[in-house]
């Protein structure tokens, strides 16, 4: 049997969230990472995939926090099994932690390509695609990144859309 429970720890939007296994014969759990978590993952991965490195420097001034919030955060993603890291030399991806990062990479680039598509017209859509990238799952995902294809090869049916949006604003 296999339980799921999402548990609030945060007043932004922050989530503890847990994955319970349990078996007739064991009893496992692990912790998923959070949102600020998956945050550092995130530009880890980034500035990795980037420069080839990641340190705690870089990370501080691509977050906009301070390097010892990022020591802070770094420990917990170690004691997670999220990352490598030692103190001074820098940090490295765990198998497990690269894939929740690339998961989130590639979420945040599929609805930056939509937001694209359907010309939505903001000033925060760096802050909305960072506030919904991290509570859409694989299906959802699939399912945007189909749509996002499909406007894509299919101009016609996307400007139609973006007509159809524009009358009903007029």
């Amino acid at each position: 049997m296999n339980i799921t429970s999402l548990e609030c720890i945060g007043s932004f939007g922050l989530y503890g969230r847990t994955i319970r296994n349990i078996d007739e014969n064991q009893e496992e759990e692990s912790v998923l990472p959070t949102i600020n978590m998956e945050d550092y993952l995130e530009k880890i991965y980034l500035l990795i995939e980037e420069k080839g490195y990641a340190r705690a420097t870089d990370v501080a001034s691509s977050l906009d926090v301070l390097p010892s919030s990022v020591s802070k955060m770094m420990r917990k993603l170690d004691e997670n099994g999220l990352v490598s890291y030692e103190r001074y030399r820098g940090f490295t991806l765990t198998t497990k932690g690269r894939s929740i990062a690339k998961d989130i990479a590639d979420k945040h680039h599929m609805l930056e390509k939509l937001f694209r598509i359907l010309e939505i017209p903001s000033i925060n859509i760096y802050q909305e695609i960072e506030g919904i990238e991290h509570h859409i799952g694989k299906e959802t995902a699939f399912c945007i990144g189909s749509l996002v294809q499909f406007l894509e090869e299919n101009p016609n049916i996307k400007n139609s859309y973006l007509k159809y949006r524009e009358e009903l604003v007029q």
